[in-house]
């Protein structure tokens, strides 16, 4: 699978690429939001793992982005926010799968293989 991960804390997106890599993914990096959105008009990525709060552009404006490229590209938001109307809007919008920082790497990995049998 190609995966991208957008993603401002460097230590989580290190952590979350060996991970990835290690499972034997691709990896594409994005350090801020508009990046990522930007990423995702040229690359072929088959999920996205994105945080939520990051610079330029938000998670949700990523998850808006896919959406409004007609793409159907499955989405894990990460956030330290687990506020009830932060983890619903995201699902309204579409998002997949929404896990609270701070998270098991073993535990994001099972959630991604859901993914990779679709």
């Amino acid at each position: 699978m190609v995966i991208l991960i957008a993603e401002d804390d460097e230590l989580i997106l290190k952590t979350i690429e060996h991970k990835l890599l290690k499972e034997g993914h691709e990896v594409i990096l994005s350090r801020n939001g508009k990046e990522a959105i930007e990423t995702l008009k040229t690359e072929n990525v088959d999920l996205a793992i994105t945080d939520i709060m990051m610079p330029f552009a938000s998670g949700i404006e990523i998850l808006s982005a896919i959406q409004a490229m007609g793409k159907k590209i499955p989405v894990i938001i990460l956030s330290s926010m687990g506020q009830e109307e932060v983890v619903l809007n995201a699902f309204d919008l579409g998002a997949a799968d929404f896990i609270v920082k701070p998270f098991s790497p073993n535990e994001l990995m099972l959630r991604i293989k859901r993914f990779s049998t679709k």
